[in-house]
């Protein structure tokens, strides 16, 4: 059987939902026989302390990077040292072997196998603001204007 919805029949099962949502989270958190009132801790890759690695592999603006301890997480920024510009790398792929395929954000020209890259522990981050406002700015916040 079809039951016409209007707008208020709408938001009361949506506030509805979201009560029972709020109560099965706080239940999960406070204690219940389950966890026995200890909060479950999780470890993401992104809460790892940030580790170094090395090109392995430069095709065009796609670089593998290999690292010997944590993997970054998916779509976190690593910078390459010693190169003579800024050049900001974002994880698109676990490719396995300890390495991560990566999408440079700007030239690879000059990038070459052993040169140091390390992760940020964050994603690009990019400025906002009164103070960006009709400024032009590159992909990975830096002003160009």
């Amino acid at each position: 059987h079809w039951r016409t919805l209007n707008r208020s029949s709408v938001t009361m099962a949506m506030r509805g939902a979201v009560s029972r949502l709020a109560s099965w989270a706080v239940r999960s958190v406070s204690g219940d026989a389950s966890n026995h009132g200890r909060m479950q801790l999780r470890a993401f890759a992104a809460d790892a302390a940030p580790s170094n690695g090395f090109v392995s592999q430069v095709i065009g603006p796609v670089v593998d990077v290999r690292f010997e301890g944590e993997l970054p997480s998916i779509l976190s920024a690593l910078e390459v040292a010693d190169h003579n510009i800024r050049l900001v790398l974002e994880v698109s792929q676990h490719v396995g072997d300890n390495t991560v395929r990566t999408i440079a954000m700007d030239s690879t020209d000059g990038l070459t196998r052993g040169q140091k890259v390390m992760n940020t522990g964050s994603p690009i981050k990019v400025p906002v603001g009164r103070g960006t406002l009709g400024r032009i700015l590159n992909v990975i916040g830096e002003p160009v204007d």
